[in-house]
C-alpha cells in the first residue's frame, strides 16, 4: 500500500509575492517565518542575487492541514485556461439559494483584494452552484 504524501501547489506568476498575498488573504494563510539569521522575507530578499529578488515567495496554512502554495516567477505571461485551479469550499453543505448566497458572499470578500467574478454556474443534474472567479494574475479558481 502506498502512503498518503504530502504536496505542495505550485502557481507561476508575474509578481510572486503579490500573488502569494492575495491567497494568503483569501484562504486564510500566512507567510512563513524567514530562514534562520533574517529578520524578515525583504531581509533575506536583499540577501539574494539582483536575478534572484522577488524571485518567489510562499504561503502556508497555520493549522498545518492544507498544503503549502509556492509562487515562481517566470518571464511568460498566461495565455490559456489552468489545467489544474483550486476550489475554494466556500458553500460546503448548502444546496440552492443558501449555497448561492454563501458563494456571493465570498466573491464579494475576495474582489476587494483583487478578484475577478467571471460566471456563477447554478446547480444542475449532477453539479452544485459553483462560482468561477480569477485571482489577481488572472488564475482561474472556483468557489465551491
Amino acid at each position: 500500500m502506498t502512503s498518503v504524501k504530502q504536496v505542495q501547489i505550485t502557481f507561476d506568476c508575474a509578481e510572486p509575492e503579490r500573488v502569494a498575498r492575495f491567497w494568503c488573504a483569501a484562504l486564510g494563510y500566512v507567510v512563513p517565518p524567514p530562514p534562520a539569521g533574517f529578520a524578515d522575507w525583504a531581509d533575506f530578499d536583499r540577501a539574494q542575487p539582483p536575478e534572484k529578488q522577488g524571485a518567489a515567495f510562499a504561503c502556508v496554512d497555520p493549522t498545518g492541514a492544507g498544503p503549502r502554495l509556492y509562487f515562481q516567477r517566470v518571464p511568460e505571461r498566461k495565455v490559456v485556461k489552468n489545467r489544474v485551479h483550486l476550489d475554494v469550499r466556500a458553500g460546503t453543505g448548502l444546496t440552492g439559494q443558501a449555497r448561492v448566497a454563501a458563494l456571493e458572499a465570498e466573491c464579494a470578500r475576495l474582489i476587494p483584494l483583487g478578484a475577478t467574478r467571471v460566471q456563477l454556474l447554478m446547480a444542475d443534474d449532477g453539479n452544485e452552484s459553483c462560482l468561477l472567479m480569477q485571482d489577481v494574475e488572472g488564475n482561474e479558481f472556483c468557489l465551491d
